[in-house]
């Protein structure tokens, strides 16, 4: 990881001198994201008193299945892939249509939010013996929530590996011209396969490969960007850019849309995974914080180069209006606008690693929900999974619910996806400020660092709530109504927990 970045900081400190003047903002950011990993990171590593001479899960509970110590590089790279899918390309170029402010939510969110959620859950994870994400949120904020959260995580894990089997499946049709039912077929014959093997079978050995390529076709993009001519625009206004802004306001659309480049719910189901395989705890920083700064990265050269890559569109010079005509004139199509980028500027390499983009990084992430899915569900039968047959057991029905679903229309599936993802990640942030808030009083002689996530717990539930208030996707109430309902469900949930919180370090339970 340390390497990875070092090399990035090479790369962006040579080629800086290009076109300096066109990106202030894209460069600050940048350097942001990557100092935040030595810095804010080392900060939560000390925070959490991470050390190496705790035994790990990999080793406690070693099954050969799903508790198997991999090196840190092959956990590094399959967290990265197993988080990033489509969230840090598609989202970051529908995102970069409000404009710079993008920049803004991608770099501060990946480092105060998304990174830091990443990162504490893994870590609950590994002190509660890679327990899966239902199980830790129930052991801070309580039964009931851990009963809401299994179904809710195992419904949204099925959804996340149907929605990614749709999409590729679709994609590959029109590119080989087979049925999109045979590409259908195949898929989940792969995600049968990498569902039910040893974590070291398929994703221990295909993972990395296709982590390498995600990170290859982001650093050409970033060379593109330095080197082309093309112009970033700064951060100059915090106005919204889409020509629409009324039916998308950047609060609270812009941070819907802009998911795993900044905060995802979904990262925190695939951080147990790495939890039971990593050999030393002290592989955690690198492994789920720095990830997440990676994604983050990515995410953020790909917000750049949408905003760059079509001024002069149909004549249109500005490049944001250049952007937000191109999509619209193509339906809204991410993946089109990607393999325009990758096509134009990478040339015939280009378009293959746009095809692992929009095809291998969205079947990675499917099948790890499918996984994530079949662990949380023997965690809370408390069944062992080292029996294939046990595993079938709950893969059977899992995957029979799973294929109904793709036989629903893809753009309710995917409608619905993006809010309950991030609602997700809510669930974990207070289930984090509760921990938090439990070692502040009982390790750290009541020094505040719960709101280290206090603050993005509350910010990003006015978020959620908000959209639900208002967006006409969901219940489509007036927009001031809206936003005045969703502060007061951020303050009636602010007390709550903070009550919760108060009586479980009273009685000195855990929760």
């Amino acid at each position: 990881m340390v390497f990875y970045l070092t090399k990035v900081s090479h790369l962006f400190l040579n080629l800086c001198l290009f076109n300096f003047n066109d990106m202030t903002t894209f460069l600050i950011c940048l350097a942001a994201l990557i100092v935040a990993y030595f810095t804010y990171g080392w900060f939560l590593e000390r925070t959490l008193g991470i050390k190496r001479d705790k035994e790990v899960p990999s080793k406690t509970m070693y099954d050969g299945v799903d508790y198997i110590p991999m090196p840190r590089w092959k956990t590094f790279l399959i967290q990265l892939l197993n988080i990033a899918g489509l969230g840090p390309i598609f989202g970051a170029v529908l995102g970069a249509t409000y404009g710079p402010v993008a920049f803004l939510w991608i770099t501060l969110g990946g480092i105060f939010m998304g990174a830091m959620h990443d990162f504490i859950a893994g870590v609950m994870s590994l002190n509660h013996n890679g327990a899966s994400l239902p199980e830790i949120i129930g052991k801070y904020l309580g039964m009931t929530t851990k009963q809401v959260m299994r179904l809710f995580a195992v419904v949204m894990m099925i959804l996340v590996g149907a929605v990614f089997m749709l999409g590729p499946a679709g994609i590959l049709a029109s590119m080989t011209g087979w049925d999109k039912s045979v590409w259908l077929y195949i898929v989940f014959a792969y995600y049968i396969l990498a569902t039910l093997l040893p974590i070291d079978k398929i994703i221990g050995n295909v993972y990395p490969i296709f982590g390498i390529a995600l990170i290859f076709m982001a650093l050409g993009i970033l060379y593109v960007l330095f080197t082309g001519n093309l112009v970033i625009p700064d951060l100059t206004t915090f106005a919204n850019a889409k020509p629409n802004s009324a039916s998308f306001p950047i609060i609270p659309t812009m941070f819907i849309t802009i998911a795993c480049g900044a905060i995802s719910g979904f990262h925190a189901t695939q951080s147990p995974m790495m939890a039971r395989c990593l050999k030393d705890r002290k592989e955690s920083r690198s492994v789920f914080y720095g990830a997440m700064i990676s994604e983050s990265i990515i995410a953020l050269i790909w917000a750049a180069a949408a905003m760059a890559f079509f001024r002069g569109f149909n004549g249109v010079e500005d490049s944001l209006a250049g952007l937000n005509a191109a999509l619209a004139e193509h339906g809204n199509d991410a993946s089109w606008a990607v393999n325009e980028i990758t096509n134009t500027t990478l040339g015939k390499f280009g378009a293959i690693l746009a095809l692992l983009g929009v095809v291998a990084a969205p079947i990675t992430s499917g099948d790890t929900a499918f996984r994530s899915s079949r662990l949380i569900i023997a965690d809370f039968m408390g069944m062992e999974q080292k029996s294939i047959l046990k595993r079938l057991y709950i893969c059977i029905p899992m995957f029979a619910i799973g294929y109904a679903i793709t036989l629903m229309n893809y753009d309710i599936l995917w409608r619905y996806f993006a809010w309950a993802n991030q609602t997700l990640a809510v669930f974990t942030l207070w289930a984090i400020t509760v921990f938090l808030y439990l070692r502040s009083y009982r390790v750290m002689n009541g020094k505040p660092y719960y709101l280290i996530s206090l603050l993005p717990a509350m910010f990003m539930t006015f978020i959620c709530t908000d959209f639900l208030f208002t967006s006409g996707q969901m219940m489509g109430l007036e927009r001031n109504l809206g936003t005045i309902l969703a502060g007061c469900a951020t303050i009636v949930v602010t007390v709550a927990v903070w009550l919760h919180m108060r009586h479980v370090l009273k009685k000195g339970e855990l929760a």
